[in-house]
């Protein structure tokens, strides 16, 4: 269903100037029954005015007063020729201002562990143009030596669906094309849920590193071979009389 331009303005007006219910003009403005009541009785939208959607093309005057002799009736918005045909205007998103100063590091995040994805995806996440991409990109950015990678879901500038999306777009691109990857571009490749339900690599506890090439055997290795006919008294090189002779000496 199509909604009314300036729908909450809309429906200030009606609740101001019309009788109709408040589910009606809910329904006709997008907004939940609870927000039009707050609207009425002062809580919400204080201090907006009311935009008239029957001299602005919106409603005509006969289909109010039907909304509100009949609490079941819809509003259907008016036929507007002028409006038919135009389309959603297409560019970057908006970014609030105080999340712009994080799009370079957004960019230099996604360049450096995403570096599958084109630059219109780049664009289309964080809400920037390709000359900022690229300039990243082949690090000519005139702040490059302050930037550090961020990851742009942490700083709220896209959504973590939106960045799975775009990866696995990236990876069914270079599938089709045939390119080869190596493991650490399939690994970045996965999306978070995939990564996250993935069984953990087997690591190698840091006490026994370097033992790895190692291995046990039931049978006797070449140093106990070699032992195998020393005694304690050879291996010690003890006199055998020794006690008698400190015995000597000392009653000398």
């Amino acid at each position: 269903m199509s909604m009314p331009i300036m729908t909450k303005a809309t429906a200030v007006w009606l609740v101001d100037n019309t009788t109709i219910s408040f589910k009606q003009i809910a329904d006709f403005c997008g907004l939940h029954e609870l927000e039009v009541q707050g609207i009425a009785d002062g809580d919400v939208a204080a201090g907006v005015k009311g935009f008239d959607p029957v001299t602005n093309n919106q409603l005509t005057a006969e289909e109010i007063a039907l909304a509100e002799k009949n609490p079941a009736h819809r509003l259907r918005l008016k036929f507007n020729a002028a409006a038919q045909g135009e389309e959603k205007r297409r560019g970057p998103r908006y970014t609030p201002l105080s999340k712009r100063q994080d799009r370079p590091n957004a960019i230099l995040w996604l360049v450096k562990f995403h570096p599958e994805l084109a630059d219109s995806q780049i664009a289309r996440l964080v809400g920037t143009t390709k000359p900022t991409i690229t300039s990243i990109r082949e690090r000519t950015h005139w702040n490059i030596s302050n930037m550090e990678p961020v990851d742009p879901v942490a700083l709220g500038l896209c959504k973590q669906t939106e960045l799975d999306a775009a990866v696995q777009k990236a990876a069914a691109k270079k599938a089709a094309e045939g390119t080869a990857m190596s493991d650490d571009e399939r690994r970045k490749l996965l999306s978070t849920e995939q990564s996250l339900s993935g069984d953990a690599e087997p690591r190698i506890p840091t006490a026994i590193e370097g033992l790895e090439t190692f291995t046990l055997s039931d049978g006797p290795d070449e140093d106990d071979r070699r032992g195998a006919g020393l005694d304690a008294d050879s291996l010690f090189n003890l006199p055998a009389d020794g006690g008698d002779d400190e015995d000597e000496d000392d009653s000398r």
